[in-house]
């Protein structure tokens, strides 16, 4: 059984760290959430990676780090740190970068977790490893790697248009088609050795992200929560921000002319010293 690597050991304590801030601190939880208004409008691109380490509860977490344990120690050994490193976190920013895109016209539209980075791991992990094949927890059944990395593809198209759950099929997605990508890129040889397994992970992948970015109206990909709202422009969410900055800026202000500054309370002062930057 190999050793757990100081990469995969680094990742596991980071995402601990933060899911327990982010579980005991709702201000902190939502200060570093995927948002797709706090990512597009102000620009608060941090949020593509940190949303990454936080998790909803402990069962999400354990799944996503049990899985990020499993697939990494082959990983990490083989490729090396550095390499290691970059397929996670391109696996995971693509993962949010995808998920962005497919939601940038639901301004409310939040997601957390690791989900995407694993995912990466997963697929990298099928195209450099063929023979591999991937068992289910609680249950005596294995089947080849290729196999579930075709199912998971469809599945994650079928939530993607469907939007039934509450699961980040975008993420998952977006993630592992850039975890393959990036393993292709750092060994171009399984192009060969793994040619047919990669083609029937990839053609249904990368037509589906044709059709997402050219002709997203056969695919009817819509979040059911934010059908009866307005989509705005980016130009109406900027201004609307700003304008409800502006109000929250003069409320504090009348306030300071009626009763002077010294009446304030701490989350005033703070917000004062927030929006007067």
């Amino acid at each position: 059984m190999e050793e757990i690597g100081i990469a995969t050991l680094s990742l596991l304590i980071a995402n601990g760290i933060v899911t327990y801030k982010g579980l005991h601190d709702f201000t902190f939880f939502d200060n570093f959430s995927f948002n797709v208004d706090q990512i597009l409008v102000n620009k608060d691109s941090k949020r593509l990676v940190a949303s990454g380490f936080l998790h909803a509860d402990w069962t999400r977490f354990a799944f996503n780090m049990i899985t990020l344990y499993l697939f990494s120690r082959g990983l990490e050994s083989s490729m090396g740190i550095p390499s290691f490193l970059i397929l996670y976190f391109t696996s995971l920013i693509g993962g949010n970068l995808f998920a962005l895109y497919i939601h940038r016209n639901h301004p409310d539209y939040t997601a957390i977790g690791a989900s995407g980075a694993v995912s990466g791991l997963v697929f990298a992990s099928i195209g450099l490893f063929p023979g591999m094949e991937i068992g289910f927890i609680l249950l005596p059944i294995y089947i080849p790697a290729w196999l579930y990395g075709i199912a998971y593809v469809l599945y994650s198209i079928y939530g993607i248009k469907s939007q039934r759950d509450n699961i980040g099929h975008e993420a998952h997605l977006g993630g592992g088609i850039v975890g393959l990508l990036v393993a292709i890129m750092l060994n171009p040889s399984i192009l060969t050795t793994n040619s047919l397994a990669l083609s029937l992970i990839l053609f249904p992948s990368l037509t589906f992200l044709f059709l997402v970015i050219k002709k997203p109206h056969l695919l009817i990909v819509e979040n059911p929560f934010s059908r009866s709202k307005k989509v705005f422009t980016m130009e109406e969410k900027y201004n609307s921000n700003k304008a409800s900055k502006q109000t929250e800026l003069d409320t504090i202000l009348d306030k300071i002319n009626m009763k002077g500054y010294d009446k304030l309370t701490k989350k005033e002062k703070d917000k004062l010293k927030e929006l007067s930057k």
